[in-house]
């Protein structure tokens, strides 16, 4: 694939970064135009999703980091360079959450209707940015015969080359795609405020731990083989569970 997208003098764009970046912008994009159909202050929540984000990044940085540090031993300052690729999306959900959390309560906002209006950009910026993870070839996938498979031939990769693999980045994307659209199409729908972002949370963490069955880069095991993404991703389906039928119950 292509991870540096423009190279010129010494001057580097990463594909990785550009597709973040865009992931974000559209993001907020249709954030704000759901803000104005529910009635509530674009601005109000721009500035939630921009406190968020912040604190999203972070997390899912040192989450990165944390778990390749020995890949960051020698040189920690390489650990900053979070556009080259290297996020744990996970590890960014609870500080995000947090954060956001606490800046719709200080706006005055509504916290579960915001929530809800919140599922969907998620869902659509991170589709973008799993394409970002496949050009950089991150979160690549375990080999295969299939004919769909991909092989990375560019050096600079993160991806082992020569070797035809799962697209998990693309399987992703297109589950995150698909996620996007059902939401908007159940923020319309909902019957009681929070059902947005707690379905979100559900269907993502189960899609997620099935995805990891694909998974061919390096991760820590926990019981049984199964990875601690996945073991992650079976507590959040649980706790996303809990609260939908908790919200249903006391609508």
């Amino acid at each position: 694939m292509h991870p540096l997208l423009l190279s010129f003098r010494g001057f580097k764009v990463h594909t990785y970064g550009v597709l973040i970046a865009l992931g974000v912008l559209l993001g907020i994009w249709v954030l704000r135009r759901g803000a104005r159909a529910e009635g509530m202050d674009p601005e109000k929540v721009t500035d939630v999703a921009f406190w968020a984000l912040l604190a999203a990044l972070a997390g899912a940085r040192v989450s990165f980091i944390l778990l390749h540090w020995g890949e960051y031993a020698e040189d920690p300052l390489q650990a900053l360079k979070f556009w080259e690729g290297g996020l744990v999306f996970y590890g960014g959900l609870i500080p995000g959450i947090l954060v956001g959390v606490l800046t719709i309560r200080s706006k005055g906002l509504p916290l579960s209707e915001t929530m809800d209006l919140f599922a969907p950009s998620l869902a659509l910026g991170h589709a973008i940015g799993r394409i970002g993870c496949f050009c950089a070839g991150c979160c690549y996938g375990s080999p295969t015969s299939l004919p769909w498979g991909v092989i990375f031939r560019d050096p600079q990769s993160l991806a082992p080359l020569g070797v035809r693999l799962h697209p998990t980045q693309l399987y992703s994307s297109l589950f995150l795609f698909g996620l996007f659209l059902f939401l908007l199409l159940l923020r319309r729908r909902k019957a009681f405020a929070g059902e947005v972002f707690w379905s979100y949370l559900l269907i993502y963490s189960a899609g997620r731990f099935l995805l990891e069955f694909l998974r061919g880069d390096p991760r820590t095991q926990l019981l049984w083989g199964f990875s601690h993404n996945q073991g992650v991703m079976a507590a959040l389906f649980v706790l996303s569970l809990f609260m939908l039928r908790y919200l249903k119950k006391n609508a």
